[in-house]
């Protein structure tokens, strides 16, 4: 693990002395910026799929719901007719969820790296890079008790809130829009019944970017800016795969 880390270290350096002539002093964290950017990069293609597989399952809502009134007091038959049903038409229900999975792993190696005071038996110099008065290795709690939340540190995190809210109410207007012009029943599990608390999960949902907000006050700043790279990918990328599901009309233009 040492050496990976240290590996992950120079990579970062190398980020950072490749972007230093544009960015100066704040070349590491541009570095993280351009990191996270082709992290998404690469996982796109899977949330191309996914987009695609999130619309396939609208369609088939209606099937879905005539296969619960014929099977629905039979779980094994359910169970079974469903899973005949995504295969026919070449839809996997858990397809969503990988660009999400595959993000976690770079997500903690940068928190990892700017939590460790030393890498490869040496330490961290990492540790001392900023953005702005704000190094990469500290928290929010560390730039309040240098000159407060208005002070020079604070304030680069007071960016960071401005931006993630900014994005967030984005979000929240993108999904009940989307919820609105496309209304659907619960997810269904293997057996075709309702997955019990979902439909909490679903009024819930255009509130999840907020909660973002805490994540960034939490983690390092570097983690914190993988964070807010990230979501604000994520917003600009599911209002163009999404875009036709919150058009005037979706709902019918999805389920034909």
């Amino acid at each position: 693990m040492s050496a990976f880390m240290s590996a992950f270290a120079s990579l970062v350096g190398a980020f950072a002395d490749l972007l230093h002539p544009l960015f100066q002093g704040a070349s590491t964290a541009a570095a993280i910026v351009l990191f996270t950017a082709l992290v998404r990069l690469a996982v796109h293609p899977l949330s191309r799929a996914a987009a695609r597989g999130q619309k396939a399952q609208r369609r088939l809502q209606p099937q879905i719901a005539e296969l619960r009134r014929k099977h629905g007091k039979d779980r094994e038959r359910m169970q079974k007719a469903l899973m005949e049903l995504h295969r026919e038409e070449k839809v996997s229900p858990f397809s969503g969820c990988l660009p999400s999975l595959l993000q976690i792993p770079a997500f903690f190696l940068l928190y990892h790296l700017f939590s460790s005071q030393r890498i490869g038996g040496e330490a961290n110099s990492l540790l001392g890079h900023q953005l702005f008065d704000a190094p990469l290795g500290e928290r929010w709690h560390d730039a309040l008790g240098h000159g407060g939340m208005f002070g020079a540190q604070g304030l680069v995190y007071l960016g960071l809130f401005a931006i993630v809210a900014a994005v967030a109410t984005f979000n929240y207007g993108r999904t009940k829009r989307q919820m609105a012009a496309n209304p659907v029943t619960p997810p269904a599990g293997p057996d075709g019944q309702p997955v019990p608390g979902m439909g909490v999960m679903n009024q819930l949902m255009p509130l999840m970017s907020f909660f973002t907000l805490f994540t960034i006050a939490y983690v390092p700043l570097a983690a914190a800016l993988y964070v807010v790279t990230s979501t604000t990918w994520t917003a600009i990328e599911r209002a163009f795969l999404y875009r036709d599901m919150t058009a005037p009309g979706a709902a019918v233009a999805t389920a034909a």
